[in-house]
């Protein structure tokens, strides 16, 4: 292959590379941006040019308007802006969904003030990340658009009136940061699952998805298929270790990127990841090549050498395992429902 013909195809598989939604680490980084930006301004108007994006309609949009930024809050994947009103703004991004800041010293937001209707081929490059645009929040400090790649849908917008009725939007994971190795290894073993889909439920644990899911499972040695009841009480205790040091590497490693300029490159990989995104290049620690499980929506990566014993996971009894446990789609594993949360106490 020629050298122009390396740099085109390296250019389209960066042009192709596929969303994910963002996870602890990612929300981490948007929600300090939009601290500096934000915090304390007054929220003038919010204009919305997807009719699907506003998923309530009481309290209405309208009355958030006039209101000021109390704080920026993390609830599970979603973002909330806390407003002095008892108003809560809830954005849940999901796959495709992103964040952009528009500075008021630049010039006019690229989204119209109007509701519905089509947008103009014009506009829709001026739109931040060649998505669609959503809607637009217009700050006295500056503008935040929501925009999402895509035909989907899958965005959502809600505004809730006090704590409880915020509450109901919360899946009802737990924090990982926040257990002790007792009660990570509880939750984890309340039901027999593969370690990869406890760790990404939203139900179980709380911000962890596809991407750091597989960082983790690598750095702590471990098959991302390993039923969590079979799992030894060492290497409960090494996951559990392993789960915090890697968000705290990421969520330091972009809140620090996040200060300097507007995360704008939330990607399906990240430079500096071990094994996701990686299928087919060398494990960072061993030199093996990085192998695959497809599945659903979703692509898992690991190290056979450093986390199977060299063994690849691509037989039928896999397949009859996943097709049980995992998800078929991201929207089931999001989807809000009622589910009783095992205790973490």
């Amino acid at each position: 292959m020629s050298t122009r013909a390396g740099a085109a195809l390296a250019a389209l598989r960066e042009a192709v590379q596929p969303c994910r939604m963002p996870e602890l680490p990612d929300i981490a980084a948007y929600i300090r941006a939009l601290e500096m930006r934000i915090e304390g301004a007054r929220l003038e108007r919010v204009r919305l040019r997807s009719p699907f994006f506003l998923r309530t309609v009481d309290p209405p949009i309208a009355a958030a308007a006039g209101a000021r930024v109390a704080g920026v809050e993390r609830l599970g994947k979603r973002i909330v802006l806390a407003l002095d009103n008892d108003l809560f703004v809830i954005l849940h991004l999901m796959i495709a969904g992103r964040l952009w800041w528009h500075d008021l010293r630049s010039a006019p937001s690229p989204l119209p003030a109007g509701e519905g209707g089509a947008k103009p081929a014009k506009e829709r490059k001026e739109v931040p990340g060649g998505g669609r645009g959503l809607a637009a929040f217009d700050f006295e400090t500056g503008t935040l658009i929501v925009t999402e790649a895509g035909t989907r849908k899958r965005a959502s917008l809600h505004l809730a009136k006090g704590r409880e009725a915020l509450a109901a939007h919360d899946p009802g994971g737990a924090d990982p940061r926040k257990l002790d190795t007792h009660a990570f290894a509880r939750l984890l073993q309340a039901e027999n699952h593969t370690i990869k889909r406890a760790l990404t439920d939203p139900r179980i644990l709380d911000g962890i998805g596809n991407a750091y899911s597989d960082e983790i499972l690598h750095r702590a040695r471990l098959s991302p298929v390993l039923l969590t009841q079979r799992m030894s009480e060492a290497e409960l205790m090494r996951l559990h270790g392993v789960t915090n040091i890697v968000l705290r590497e990421w969520i330091d490693r972009l809140t620090a990127a996040a200060e300097r300029a507007w995360p704008e490159k939330v990607t399906a990989f990240r430079e500096g990841m071990a094994v996701h995104g990686r299928y087919g290049k060398p494990c960072p620690v061993c030199g093996a090549p990085v192998q695959r499980i497809r599945y659903a929506d979703n692509e898992t990566n690991y190290c056979a050498r450093c986390q199977t014993g060299g063994k690849l996971l691509a037989d039928r009894s896999l397949s009859r395992l996943l097709h049980k446990d995992w998800p078929k789609t991201l929207d089931e594993l999001e989807a809000p429902r009622p589910a009783k949360k095992p205790s973490a106490s």
